[in-house]
């Protein structure tokens, strides 16, 4: 393991386990003190995180019986849809380790994509009127995106109004996300970063000229220390 101080917060280099065993940890020790809220991210390293988890039993019973589940964005599909970020965290791990159904906080993603982000809105200022997630999970698009935050994203760039909002991402479709807005108040950020095909995106992010709207995940820059990147050694390779 080794960690390389960048504009963007800390990238610790591990492995894909070293890499999960860290996750793990982080939730494990907000549910030692207490009741604690975790967004997760979309994709395939979430989804093998998930398996993993289930077949190490890395989550304590207190994570599981403590920790609110969410995700940081989501597609305006179904719970049942292989789309799903939320419906990917319920089948490949929320189901398997028996996490309450009060624990679990998806996007009603049954209303209209607008109507869908203000109801969540709205039960998050209930909720936590001036925190959002106390750890929030991001993946890394090799496009440099994270959550719904895309390139020219017109949400980029607006760092005050609401935490949580429905974009429409040309080509996709609608997306619900958390915003800049939102990302400034999680406590603690931590981005999933593997492969190769990630590594000029997370050198542009790191090092690069600043130009969110092309690099949206420098957005991270302005929460550099609240944010850790746990990539592998292919991801970290032009740092």
């Amino acid at each position: 393991m080794s960690d390389i101080a960048t504009s963007a917060g800390t990238v610790r280099v591990l492995s894909r386990e070293e890499s999960f065993a860290e996750l793990a940890r982080r939730i494990n020790d907000l549910a030692a003190r207490g009741p604690a809220s975790v967004g997760l991210s979309g994709g395939s390293t979430p989804k093998a995180f998930y398996a993993w988890a289930v077949q190490t039993g890395a989550l304590t019973a207190e994570a599981i019986a403590r920790i609110d589940w969410h995700v940081s964005d989501e597609r305006c599909v179904p719970l049942s849809s292989d789309d799903s970020n939320f419906g990917h965290a319920v089948r490949g791990m929320l189901d398997a380790l028996g996490v309450p159904a009060a624990r679990r906080f998806p996007w009603p993603t049954e209303l209209a994509p607008t109507d869908a982000a203000a109801a969540y809105e709205a039960a998050w200022a209930q909720r936590s009127p001036s925190k959002a997630f106390d750890l929030c999970v991001l993946g890394l698009g090799d496009d440099s995106h994270i959550a719904s935050l895309w390139p020219k994203c017109p949400l980029i760039g607006q760092k005050t109004g609401p935490r949580f909002t429905a974009t429409e991402w040309p080509g996709r479709g609608w997306r619900l996300t958390i915003t800049e807005a939102g990302l400034a108040q999680c406590a603690a950020i931590v981005v999933l970063v593997g492969g190769a095909g990630k590594a000029a995106a997370l050198r542009e992010i790191a090092h690069g000229e600043f130009a969110p709207s092309a690099h949206p995940g420098q957005v991270l820059r302005a929460h550099s220390s609240r944010v850790t990147w746990l990539a592998d050694q292919p991801a970290a390779a032009l740092l």
